[in-house]
């Protein structure tokens, strides 16, 4: 038999909460399940679960704008207290480090040298920070807040790098889908058979695109941060 869970949710001074099935609730908060009707053990939204009292519809409208059952619970679920297990919770907490510390990494640098902040630097930076994080919000959600934390540890700056790359004619075709996915702004083939591109993307992901566009032209690629 399904194990069924309360999830609670406050706002506006009222109490709002849905009947779930407790696997399945997890999937849907870790990305493994998008129907949040299909996490339900009831398609109600009530005041009190256990006594089977039912939010008032007023209520519903106040707070979510609306009365639609799926919409409120995919809201709860997202940002209500969803009972988990702890090795469930800690699973989710490492899941978040992990993508907080690649969202820092790809889209920052070092402002004092202008090089990528390496994810081993942000990741003891968080550490030393005695940075918490919520299992249940998003990453993104999150960034802004550890960075103020981290900050005074080491200074972050988020911003984009500008580069003209010019690739020679044996390697241009092999190499357009690299420069294609690193925010190509525009491209021009040359009488040569060269081809030459603009780009623009996250700062912190220039050592990657520079191991990538050497590798694919043997190092023969002209690229200037413009």
């Amino acid at each position: 038999m399904a194990k069924s869970v309360i999830v609670k949710y406050r706002k506006d001074g009222n109490e709002f909460e849905i009947l779930v099935d407790a696997d399945m609730a997890y999937e849907f908060i870790t990305g493994k399940r998008s129907d949040p009707l299909s996490v339900l053990e009831a398609e109600e939204i009530f005041k009190d679960a256990r006594k089977g009292e039912r939010q008032s519809d007023e209520k519903l409208n106040k707070s979510f704008g609306t009365t639609d059952v799926a919409k409120i619970a995919e809201h709860i679920l997202k940002n209500g207290d969803v009972p988990i297990t702890t090795e469930q919770r800690n699973r989710l907490l490492e899941e978040k480090r992990r993508q907080i510390i690649e969202i820092i990494a790809k889209n920052s640098i070092d402002p004092r040298t202008n090089a990528p902040n390496p994810p081993l630097r942000i990741e003891n930076a968080m550490r030393e920070g005695r940075v918490t994080l919520n299992p249940f919000k998003s990453a993104t959600d999150q960034v802004d807040e550890v960075v103020k934390k981290i900050n005074m540890i080491m200074p972050i700056k988020f911003t984009t790098v500008k580069m003209s790359v010019t690739i020679p004619p044996e390697f241009a075709n092999r190499s357009f889908g690299i420069l294609k996915r690193y925010g190509l702004r525009s491209e021009q083939w040359l009488s040569d058979g060269s081809l030459q591109a603009e780009l623009e993307f996250p700062a912190g992901m220039q050592n990657e695109f520079f191991d990538r566009i050497n590798g694919s032209t043997q190092g023969r690629a002209v690229v200037k941060i413009t």
